[in-house]
């Protein structure tokens, strides 16, 4: 009797053991993928319209490089991709629940951090940047419906900074995220806003921003960072 009651302790023991080592394991692991202190940034909010001439099927894949945290509707994890029917209005049927949706969701987390090129950009006060969305991403070519719902998310963590360093970024961001859309898109717009809070104003190279045209089937998309 005394003997399996020791027994049982060595055991309980052995497993509040093994969960502490669980844990450390896990916040390492999670260090290793997210480091602000590196460069390391969460790819926040990705959403991605669909505009084809009628309705058509779409098969979409996302190759991001690094671990998806989230998406909606849920993202397929073995073609890491959705199938959607689009409707020029904009609205998607998912074919996995049958349900509609406005766009397609999704957030991850980096494997390796992304070297974002910030030599260009804007550096815009806190107070001001509700206005600076609204027409730097009107000049872009977004919407106003896109447009509002990009600031709606990103204008509360940007408002009582001082001063943000905004860059819009390309390529680095279309390296980190392939994005095949079947069938392809008469013109696709990626629009993905890194921003940096300042306690004071710098001077910067103003970035270069090209206005976009929509003609045919379009598909456009607007996500961002930011870095600490």
């Amino acid at each position: 009797m005394k003997r399996n009651i020791i027994i049982g302790i060595v055991l309980i023991l052995i497993a509040i053991v093994a969960s502490v080592f669980a844990v450390l394991a896990l916040t390492e692991t999670q260090d290793s993928y997210f480091d602000p202190s590196r460069g390391d940034i969460f790819i926040e909010k990705p959403v991605i319209y669909f505009y084809p001439i009628e309705k058509q099927d779409i098969s979409v894949q996302l190759a991001y490089k690094g671990d998806i945290i989230a998406s909606y509707p849920a993202i397929d994890p073995i073609s890491q991709g959705w199938n959607i029917t689009a409707y020029p209005n904009g609205r998607l049927t998912n074919h996995a629940d049958g349900k509609e949706y406005s766009y397609l969701f999704w957030e991850g987390v980096p494997w390796e951090p992304v070297e974002w090129d910030l030599s260009t950009g804007f550096v815009v006060k806190g107070s001001d940047t509700r206005e600076f969305l609204q027409d730097t991403l009107s000049d872009i070519g977004l919407t106003p419906h896109e447009y509002n719902e990009f600031i709606v998310y990103w204008y509360p963590r940007m408002k009582d900074n001082s001063y943000n360093l905004i860059h819009f970024a390309g390529e680095e961001y279309a390296q980190t995220a392939p994005l095949t859309i079947t069938p392809s898109p008469d013109s696709l717009l990626r629009v993905f806003m890194v921003f940096k809070p300042l306690d004071n104003y710098i001077s910067i190279e103003p970035q270069h921003i090209s206005s976009f045209k929509r003609k045919g089937f379009t598909v456009v998309e607007w996500g961002g960072s930011e870095i600490q």
